[in-house]
């Protein structure tokens, strides 16, 4: 398979390394800035031989390099600095995103769209809108990276390992996301019957602010090796057609209520794309915050789409 990510910065480079050290396809790393993507792509080829990975990697400033490309991962953006909103940076890089997702419906139109640029499910409609591909090609990241921040914290909290770990995160990708405690488990118990209310309470909390709290620690960047950790795990998912149920930000037209919005909720990825959308049981608090928080991903598409419409009308 030929996997393009465009963007190699911090999370498009991690990401190209991780795919290419999971041998899941011929990787080419795009980028604007001149001999960047073309240096980090010979690096990452010539630890092949002692990481033992043999995936043919390539770099290249040309969007017409993405031609043919089976998957193509977007992590070109802008990333944030302290004090700043994933919604910060919206008009910014919905402008990125919108000319990689034109140039991927040109030279790749049978792909499949990953988003990963933020804010996230903004992004990740942008893309859609830009490319006219059919929804179900077109899916945004962040659910995977938000519950392997949870699994992260409960493990460490309760100090068992990370693999007897799952949780289960939904909404957008940003302070109003949506942890579900009842659906977050250790080898299958809940965390609620494991921990107290306050501690659940303070891992949920920390969870919503898990990238904030990265942010403030970089001061001049933002995370990059959870996210592209996460994104392999949808690749993957892709590449093998393994049908894996993650949590991940996808166009919805009635599923939970919720209409023409981008928002994470558990899916079956596979060869296809989003194949199937499963709609689980949520109580009252838990359905109203999930509203919520799409809520907040719908403004930000309004935003865009009247600066859009702005822009075209001068």
């Amino acid at each position: 398979m030929k996997i393009s990510v465009i963007g190699a910065g911090n999370v498009g480079s991690t990401t190209s390394l991780l795919l290419a050290q999971q041998r899941l396809g011929e990787i080419w790393s795009l980028d604007i800035v001149e001999g960047m993507p073309e240096g980090k792509a010979l690096d990452m080829a010539e630890a092949g031989p002692v990481a033992r990975f043999e995936s043919r990697m390539h770099g290249t400033g040309n969007f017409e390099d993405l031609v043919g490309s089976d998957i193509v991962v977007i992590t070109a953006g802008l990333a944030r600095k302290p004090g700043m909103s994933r919604m910060d940076l919206l008009t910014k890089n919905a402008d990125i995103v919108g000319t990689a997702a034109r140039h991927c419906a040109r030279l790749a139109p049978k792909s499949i769209i990953v988003v990963v640029t933020n804010p996230l499910d903004v992004m990740t409609y942008v893309a859609w809108k830009e490319s006219g591909f059919p929804k179900e090609r077109v899916v945004g990241m962040a659910g995977v990276l938000d519950s392997t921040r949870f699994r992260y914290f409960v493990a460490a909290e309760l100090n068992v390992s990370v693999e007897d770990t799952h949780a289960m995160v939904l909404g957008g990708h940003g302070d109003s996301m949506v942890p579900l405690p009842r659906y977050t488990t250790v080898a299958g118990i809940p965390i609620t019957q494991l921990l107290p209310p306050d501690a659940v309470k303070r891992l949920v909390d920390r969870t919503r602010t898990g990238g904030t709290e990265i942010v403030n620690l970089l001061k001049t960047g933002s995370a990059y090796f959870a996210p592209a950790a996460s994104v392999a795990v949808m690749v993957e998912s892709i590449v093998f057609d393994k049908k894996r149920l993650l949590p991940a930000s996808t166009y919805l037209d009635g599923q939970f209520g919720l209409k023409e919005v981008f928002v994470g909720v558990p899916i079956i990825l596979g060869r296809e794309g989003v194949e199937r959308i499963v709609e689980i049981e949520l109580t009252d608090e838990e359905k109203a915050a999930l509203a919520k928080s799409a809520a907040d991903v719908k403004s930000g598409i309004d935003d865009w789409m009247k600066a859009t419409q702005g822009a075209t009308a001068r």
